[in-house]
């Protein structure tokens, strides 16, 4: 089988997208048909997905009304307290003081990861380091016997390039499928042959690597229109495949859960929104580590900082997008997870080293509410932490649950 069929999200219902079709030229690739049906639930069980061989986690409030925190305890210097006990945390939902009846430091439960990469034209000229950095990643903080890990891009759609394994060879194949993906219509420009070498993503893209400078062969935008992604007509589809992650691979592990996101932060295709994204990960109790990682000369010289808010040509005058900086470190904060800015002093590699000791730092903690909640009503909790010794220390967990 040749040619090529694309995995993409084409509607959304309450804030959730639940039909996703493959859409096929007159060929297509196994792989592309696998990546699709992946993320349905049906033909993953049929798929006989792997799953950890070690033991079953402890119940979680689905079944017993269990509440379950993961968090990290940093001093004021920002170095990790791993030596706290118990009796040195404070926790309260909606104002009212809880018992913490379940308490571990540096968790056992098994670890579900998921690698989210921005393969917009924006990011043409660091998929090289995030590749390498990523397998690097997956390597150190795979348990062989318990831990499982997949990996997403998006860019003009979202698409599934390995589900969850523990397989080291998998995970690199599917890093190494990374490339810079095209435009709707160029991507079927590029199945009549019109593009050199046959071209497009995920097998090979421009010459050279991506798009010449972020940009679209021939230069400039596709037809002329300002946003480099799409301009919300397919561009940079980041809450969705925050959702997808969530709602079709996240919420059925039982564990401890993280998504790495690696962008500029900005979205510029979704259907759905930064709060339906946010609200997704929440549900399935899934920590959000986001990274900020973009080219300075993606656009070009003189349009826009490396990092943050970023300007784009617009027909008849300038336009500003949200800043990403911001968007993504909202995501972390509401989520439990961190946000990282990639720079010339703090690199890939150094980021992806402080998310591996923050996982492996993790207390885990478990309580009962005082009094039940109606089913999808979002609890907040506070946690905090202090010792007689140790009276500033930062507490990184997540803000509140969606009662089941």
């Amino acid at each position: 089988m040749n040619g090529g069929s694309r995995f993409r999200c084409n509607e959304t219902t309450c804030g959730r997208i639940f039909l996703c079709e493959v859409f096929t030229s007159h060929k297509f690739t196994r792989r592309d048909l696998l990546s699709a049906f992946s993320l349905l639930p049906a033909a993953r069980l049929l798929s006989g997905q792997e799953g950890p061989a070690a033991g079953q986690p402890p119940k979680y409030s689905a079944d017993v009304k269990v509440v379950n925190v993961f968090a990290t305890v940093r001093d004021k210097s920002g170095k990790i307290i791993k030596d706290l006990a118990k009796d040195d945390f404070t926790l309260d939902e909606e104002g009212r003081p809880q018992t913490i009846k379940f308490f571990e430091r540096e968790s056992s439960l098994p670890l579900y990861l998921g690698l989210l990469v921005d393969t917009s034209g924006s990011q043409a000229r660091v998929l090289g380091d995030e590749r390498t950095a990523g397998l690097a990643f997956f390597d150190r903080i795979l348990r062989e016997d318990r831990d499982l890990a997949f990996v997403i891009h998006f860019d003009y759609e979202t698409e599934l390039l390995q589900d969850f394994t523990a397989s080291r060879q998998k995970l690199e194949q599917a890093l190494d499928l990374l490339q810079v993906g095209r435009p709707p219509q160029q991507q079927t420009q590029q199945q009549g042959g019109n593009y050199p070498q046959g071209g497009g993503y995920p097998g090979g893209g421009y010459p050279g690597g991506g798009y010449p400078r972020g940009r679209y062969p021939g230069g400039g935008y596709p037809q002329g229109q300002g946003y480099p992604q799409g301009g919300g007509r397919g561009g940079t589809k980041m809450y969705d495949a925050i959702l997808l992650s969530s709602d079709d691979l996240m919420s059925k592990q039982k564990g401890r859960k993280a998504l790495i996101l690696l962008t500029d932060g900005v979205d510029t295709g979704s259907k759905v929104t930064l709060f339906q994204s946010i609200g997704s990960a929440q549900k399935a109790d899934t920590l959000v580590y986001s990274v900020l990682f973009s080219d300075s000369e993606a656009y070009g010289s003189g349009m826009g900082p490396v990092y943050g808010r970023r300007r784009y040509p617009m027909p008849g005058g300038g336009q500003q997008l949200p800043d990403g900086k911001k968007v993504l470190q909202q995501i972390a904060t509401e989520t439990g997870g961190r946000f990282y800015q990639v720079s010339h002093f703090h690199p890939l590699d150094k980021v992806f080293a402080d998310i591996e000791e923050d996982l492996r730092s993790q207390y885990n903690l478990g309580y009962t509410p005082d009094s039940p909640s109606e089913p999808g009503v979002y609890r907040h909790i506070h946690l905090t932490a202090k010792t007689p010794k140790k009276k500033d220390l930062v507490v990184q967990a997540r803000a509140g649950y969606y009662a089941s």
